[in-house]
Formats: structure tokens, sequence, C-alpha cells
């Protein structure tokens, strides 16, 4: 007996693609309008109820968010595969402090590593040779600014508030590396760290089509939304329940513009925290919308990016205390000097 396989036609790319494309768009529109008629129609909640309103956030803000992220991460990751940190140390390796520390900023925004991707990037930029500043500029930049959380803010506030964004993340990591690379205090490395410098390294290049870079994509985007989804829902949550129940007065209070130590205030209270940029969206959309001045908000939503008590713990294992301290204090510093100078000049 012969087996017969009979093989389905695969469609071509280019329809694969466009059909996701619109898919999307046609998502896009649909989602607020249906996150409403459903709130209110379909549950009956009454508009200006906190239930009400809180559910709608929610409904609304959920959908919106897992949409660009699904389709921001896909073009994102495309465009990273070009750019592998194998390729991005030896960029780093050559330059001085000041350029250096420009480029290991911008190049954080294209390369969104989350803290626990710390310590393997910590080692492998001081096994290339990369300075220390240089690489505390990347270490900054790149959870604290990166191309998703930028790109959402910029579909849900604007692009004003996008790249205000953008310029306090890139003005604390850049004044962070200078700092940290001033002050000489590579002694306080762990000796290990520096014993892996000048070790061989294997390079392997592979060629890949267009189809194997968009199904690595979607892969790695898939694997991406479901590791975010727990963060987002709470994210979104506490969003939807500042939205709806939280009073603008006590927003006011803690956050206003007639308390003088908001800033610091909101920084501390971000350290416990852990999320990336795109988890911390829907809290600072509430918060701006309860009131709170945008250099506020955006030092709250850097302080949960960059300096968070789990970065900490593992940073730990590369840095001594020293260097450790001198990292928490400058970041930390930067953010807040952040935060009043856009209360002032900008919102």
């Amino acid at each position: 007996m012969t087996a017969l396989t009979i093989r389905r036609p695969t469609l071509p790319l280019p329809v694969v693609a466009g059909t996701a494309v619109f898919a999307w768009l046609v998502a896009w529109i649909v989602e607020a309008p249906a996150a409403d008629w459903f709130t209110f129609s379909v549950l009956g909640l009454q508009h200006d109820s906190h239930l009400g309103e809180a559910t709608a956030f929610f409904l609304e803000d959920l959908p919106k968010v897992l949409l660009l992220l699904l389709g921001i991460v896909t073009v994102v990751t495309l465009i990273r595969g070009f750019f592998p940190p194998e390729r991005i140390r030896p960029m780093l390796a050559g330059r001085g402090l000041v350029p250096g520390s420009f480029a290991a900023a911008g190049l954080g925004i294209v390369t969104p590593f989350c803290s626990c991707s710390a310590v393997p990037l910590f080692i492998g930029f001081v096994e290339a040779g990369v300075p220390l500043g240089v690489t505390f500029a990347f270490l900054i930049s790149s959870p604290m600014v990166n191309e998703v959380a930028l790109v959402m803010l910029w579909g849900l506030f604007g692009p004003a508030i996008a790249l205000a964004y953008m310029a306090a993340g890139l003005t604390v990591a850049i004044v962070g590396g200078l700092v940290i690379g001033k002050l000489g205090l590579e002694r306080y490395v762990e000796d290990y760290v520096w014993e892996l410098q000048g070790r061989p390294t294997i390079s392997i290049s592979v060629r890949l089509t267009w189809s194997d870079r968009l199904t690595d994509a979607w892969s790695y985007t898939r694997a991406l939304v479901r590791k975010l989804l727990p963060y987002l829902i709470a994210g979104i949550g506490i969003g939807a329940l500042i939205h709806g129940y939280a009073p603008t007065d006590l927003v006011a209070a803690i956050g206003g513009r007639s308390n003088p130590l908001a800033v610091p205030i909101v920084v501390l209270l971000a350290v416990p925290m852990y999320s990336n940029a795109a988890g911390t969206i829907p809290i600072v959309q509430a918060l701006l919308g309860k009131g709170m001045p945008l250099g506020t908000t955006l030092a709250f939503m850097m302080a949960v990016t960059a300096i968070s008590l789990p970065e900490f713990v593992i940073l730990r294992r590369v840095m001594k205390l020293p260097l450790l301290a001198v990292f928490i204090g400058v970041v930390s510093s930067g953010i807040v000097a952040i935060g009043y100078l856009f209360n002032v000049f900008v919102s």
C-alpha cells in the first residue's frame, strides 16, 4: 500500500502579511466602540458610575495595548534581527566615553532588553572591552526607553508626550553613563567579570529569508505577549481602578503640583514595583487623566523600569555594593531632576 501525502498550498507571503495588516487595522478601529457597547449596553452599567468608567477603561485599554504590542513588537523584531547583540558590542567598544555614551543610549532604544537581561549584557559588554560608563548608558537606556513603549505612547497620547519621554530617558542614560565613567569605578566590578575579558568568542553568520524572519518575529511576539500578559492585566487593572475610583483630589494631593515632594515620592513608590515600560502605560494614562503633571508621571514610569528592586538584586551579581549604590543614586537623581524640569517647562 502506498501512502498518499497531500500538501496544503501555502499562501504567498504578501497575501499573508497584507491580510494580517488589514485585520489589525479593522480591530484597531472597532475595539473602542465595542468596549463601550459591551460595557453600557450589554452589561447595562451607567456612564457616570465608578464601576462603569472603570470597566469601560479596562475593556478598551486591554485590546488596545495588546494590538499595539502585537503590531509594534513584530515590526521591531524584524528590524532588530539585523542588529543582534554580538554586532552591537563591537560598535561601542572602539569609542570614547562621550561619543560612546551617546551611541549606547541611542542603541538602547532599539534593543528593548528587560532587567532580567542585565547580567549577561553587562558581562558581554565588559568582555568586549566596552568602557564602564558606556556600558551603563546602555543598561539605563535599554529598559527605560524602548521603541515599543515609545510607539505605544505616540499612539495613545500623541507625539508630544512620546518625544518628551524619549528625551527624558536619553538624558538620564547619557548623563548617568558620563558620570559613572568619570568616577573610575572599575574596581567595584566583581573580579570574575574582568577575568572573562579577552576570552575568544565564536561568531556564526546565518542568512535568513524574509519568510524566516517573519516567522521568527511572530513567534517571538507571541511568546513576549504571553510573558507580558499578567503585567498588562495588572497594570490596566490598576489604571482602571485609578480612572474609575481614585478621587482627583487624592491624586492631586500625592502627585499634584501643590505637593513639592511629589516627584521623589512617586519615584520611591516605583522602586518595589517590577514592570517594563509597556506595562506602566495604562497607569500613566490613568494618572494623566486624573490631572497628575507630565513630569511627575514620566518620573514614575522611568523609575519603575530603570530602578526597580528586582533589577538591583540582579545587578548585585556582577557589581559590588559601592558601584551599585552609585548607579542607583545617579539614575534616581536624574529621574527626579527630569521630573521637576518637565513639570516647570513642559506641562
